[in-house]
Parts: structure tokens; C-alpha cells; sequence
């Protein structure tokens, strides 16, 4: 248990009803009781996970009546004894209640400190501290549900299921060791590579499950391409459901990027309506077309907006050559299918119209579907954390290597220095093996009060 007593406010800053500031430590409840007074309550008669409604002291003669709750350790989130403040919201007062709980005694805290401490403690694993994370940047249901999956403990139950596996066949090499004369060292390594093998195969289900994560932490990047006045804008209009991208019939409207999100079967799709791509001495223009072409670096998959109403122009061959030199994961939407069409036929293409809103649904279809090759299944462990997925990748690796040499005649003595070595890269996923440089950074991307 942590010597200083922390605290901070748990809430945003700003106008709201309720802000609440919370104390940690040893000392939380005596802090508490020099700054809030309520009727018949003091150090021997207070009752944990009570709501105590009394006046805090805000300064000379001035109380704010607010509510009071203590949770005594190890029953709390950190494991330690916690106080928290409920008063009334606001940003200058929320600042005076913080301020009189550090002058009699508190420390400020650390962004992350208060988790840190339930990690210290013993109340959360490393994956929990770290989907807590996730959970409050979610962006998408996806991610929101990959996250909430992990702080329920899917993750470290899997993970110490392996280590704790791999610590039983240590400790039986450890045995063929000491007593080479009662064991049939053959027998024992077929029993080793069954349950190596086993362990690999939860492994890899995980790992498999999670390869389309990334999307769900970033997002699948699309990129409108096209030349001047094919309805791109009016496309990007369609699929966010608003008004974002400015729409006219003067070629060159759109000179700078722009970029917008929405959100289609718990993925985020960013999207970004680039520049009309055509040949123009425009200064301002030319910028934004060549920034239109960087833009397929970065996309996972590139709409290439035709006017269906028309032939193609010599800019949309040109852009259409470009994107084949580029080998670009692309989707060629035939916008305005409204009108009688005279455009050309496409192995990979999607017919809508903008303008009437039709088959909008299908392309956001699509989109997921051109990308994402593997549906996610949300009922499955989806690791989103790349620290994670890189430590179950290299954890894979480890199994993969010593199995490969199974057949080999590799000695007990080695095998066990392998094995351990697995069971030290796992660990660096709950934290039972990691280092206090990484346990500090991970904690460092909290916010404070958290």
C-alpha cells in the first residue's frame, strides 16, 4: 500500500450537476473529516459505502452542502481506503474542494495514479488497466465491446490459464532433471508437446479473432477520389446522412481535403472527399489535387466516383491508369444511376445515386466488406491493443520455434529455458512480469482522477 494520500477530481471540468473529487490512501478518511461535517458522524461511527449528506468547508464560514461516501480497503477500486466528494458541478467550485483537501494533507495525483494503485494492489491485472483506456476512447461500438471484454477478464483468465500450464510442465521438467533414473524423458516430452501444442492452438484463436482489430481502434480509411464534378462530395454527403461537403456545379468547389466519420456495424469509416483530380495552373488547386494523390497511401480503400451519366473524360482514364499502377484496393462507384447511363461496365463496381439516397446502404456494405475480410465476431475475444496483440504474436512465435524442433533432440534443460521465456512474454499482458518503466508509461496515458 501507497504511503501518500492522492487526490483529484474524477469528473470533467465544466457546468454540470454533480462533480465529484476523490481521495486514496491511508490518511483519505481522516483528510475527509477536517473538511466535511455531518451530523453524528466521525472516525468510529462511520459506515462504509454510506452516503453521508453534510456541509463541506470551502473556506473561512463557507460550506457547500454535498454528499460524502467512504469505501474502506481493500473493498474499493485502488484496494486502499477511498473518500469521494459529490458536490455540486462546476469548475470553480470543484477547484476550491480540491484545494482544501490538499491543504490538509493530500497529494496531488498522477494522471493514471488512482488505477496504477488498483494495479499495485492487486485489484486489476495490466490488460484491465489498459481496456479501462480503451473504454473511455472508444469511438466505436466495436471498440467499446473489445474493451469491455477485457475489463471483464476475458483476456487475463486465457492468459494466466496458459502460464500456469506452462509453470506445470516446468516444474515437471524440473523433476526429469533431478531424477534423470525414474524418468522416461521421451515419454515426457510427447506429454510436453500435446500440451505446448494446445496452449498454441488458444493462442492462435485469438490471435486470429483479433487480425481485423485495428479497425476497430482506427477505423477503415476511404478515400473518394475522381475528377471535378462526378458527385463525390454529394457521395460523402449521402453516406454521413448530412450536409458536410459543399456541393456546386463550379469545377474546383472542393480544393482541400475533407474529412468526416460515421459509424456502420460497430466500425468507424473516416472518411476524406479529396480535390477533383484534373489538369489546372490554379495555384490553390493543384495543391489540394496533389494532396488527393498522397491520400492513397494512407486509404484502405479508395472509391473511385464516376459520372454514370457520361462517357469517360480523358482525367477519369488518367486517374483510372493511376490507380492500376498503384495496384489500390478500389471501388468504382457509379454515381447518379438516377440518370440514363452511358458509362462503361466494371468488374468491381457499385451503382447509386447520391442525390436520391439510393443504394447508400449497399455501398456502406461493401466498404466493411472490402476491407474487413474475416467478419469480426463481436462474441469472440478481439484483442484491439497492439502492445497486447504484438505480445501474443511474439508469444506464438516462441511456441511455434520450439515445436518446429520437437523432433530434434533437444535436452531437458533447454526446453525448460524456452518455455520460460514464453512465460515471461505472456506475462508482460497482465503486468505479472513486466518492468516498472512500461507499467509507468501504461498508466501515464490515464487521465487524471482515473
Amino acid at each position: 500500500m501507497q504511503q501518500n494520500t492522492i487526490v483529484s477530481i474524477a469528473t470533467p471540468l465544466g457546468m454540470g450537476a454533480i462533480s465529484i473529487i476523490r481521495l486514496s490512501g491511508k490518511d483519505s478518511l481522516s483528510i475527509a473529516l477536517k473538511v466535511f461535517f455531518a451530523k453524528n458522524l466521525d472516525f468510529e461511527t462511520i459506515v462504509p459505502r454510506k452516503m453521508y449528506f453534510g456541509n463541506f468547508k470551502v473556506a473561512e464560514n463557507s460550506f457547500e452542502q454535498c454528499l460524502m461516501v467512504f469505501f474502506k480497503a481493500p473493498f474499493s477500486y485502488t484496494g486502499e481506503d477511498i473518500v469521494e466528494f459529490q458536490v455540486h458541478g462546476g469548475v470553480l467550485l470543484a477547484q476550491k474542494v480540491l484545494e482544501q483537501c490538499l491543504d490538509a494533507g493530500a497529494k496531488m495525483a498522477e494522471p493514471g495514479e488512482f488505477s496504477k494503485r488498483a494495479f499495485i494492489n492487486g485489484k486489476i491485472t495490466l490488460d484491465k488497466a489498459e481496456a479501462i483506456v480503451g473504454e473511455i476512447n472508444a469511438e466505436s461500438e466495436g471498440e467499446l465491446m473489445s474493451s469491455l471484454q477485457v475489463t471483464n477478464g476475458l483476456l487475463a483468465k486465457k492468459i494466466l490459464k496458459a502460464q500456469e500450464e506452462i509453470k506445470l510442465l516446468l516444474a515437471e521438467i524440473e523433476v526429469g532433471l533431478d531424477y534423470p533414473d525414474e524418468t522416461e524423458e521421451t515419454k515426457l516430452k510427447n506429454d510436453i508437446w500435446q500440451r505446448m501444442e494446445k496452449i498454441k492452438s488458444e493462442l492462435l484463436q485469438i490471435v486470429e479473432n483479433s487480425k481485423s482489430a485495428k479497425y476497430l481502434k482506427n477505423g477503415i480509411n476511404v478515400a473518394l477520389i475522381g475528377r471535378t464534378n462526378v458527385g463525390k462530395s454529394s457521395v460523402m454527403n449521402a453516406l454521413l446522412g448530412e450536409e458536410r461537403a459543399i456541393v456546386t456545379d463550379i469545377q474546383g468547389t472542393t480544393r482541400d481535403q475533407i474529412e468526416a466519420s460515421y459509424v456502420f456495424e460497430g466500425i468507424k469509416i473516416n472518411l476524406t472527399d479529396t480535390a477533383g483530380i484534373r489538369e489546372t495552373k490554379e495555384v490553390v488547386e493543384s495543391i489540394g489535387i496533389e494532396r488527393s494523390k498522397k491520400s492513397l497511401q494512407t486509404a484502405d480503400l479508395v472509391l473511385f466516383v464516376l459520372d454514370g451519366s457520361e462517357t469517360m473524360s480523358s482525367d477519369d482514364k488518367k486517374i483510372w491508369q493511376m490507380l492500376e499502377e498503384r495496384n489500390a484496393n478500389c471501388l468504382v462507384v457509379i454515381n447518379k444511376s438516377d440518370k440514363p447511363r452511358k458509362i462503361e461496365k466494371f468488374a468491381n463496381e457499385i451503382e447509386i445515386s447520391a442525390l436520391k439516397n439510393e443504394k447508400i446502404d449497399v455501398l456502406k456494405k461493401k466498404i466493411n466488406e472490402m476491407v474487413i475480410k474475416n467478419k469480426i465476431d463481436f462474441n469472440k475475444l478481439v484483442v484491439t491493443n497492439e502492445r497486447q496483440f504484438e505480445i501474443l504474436k511474439n508469444s506464438l512465435k516462441l511456441l511455434e520455434e520450439i515445436l518446429d524442433n520437437q523432433f530434434l533432440n533437444t535436452t531437458l534443460d533447454v526446453l525448460a529455458m524456452k518455455l520460460k521465456q514464453v512465460w515471461l512474454t505472456l506475462g508482460k499482458i497482465t503486468g505479472n512480469t513486466e518492468n516498472e518503466d512500461i507499467i509507468d508509461l501504461i498508466f501515464s496515458k490515464f487521465c487524471l482522477g482515473k
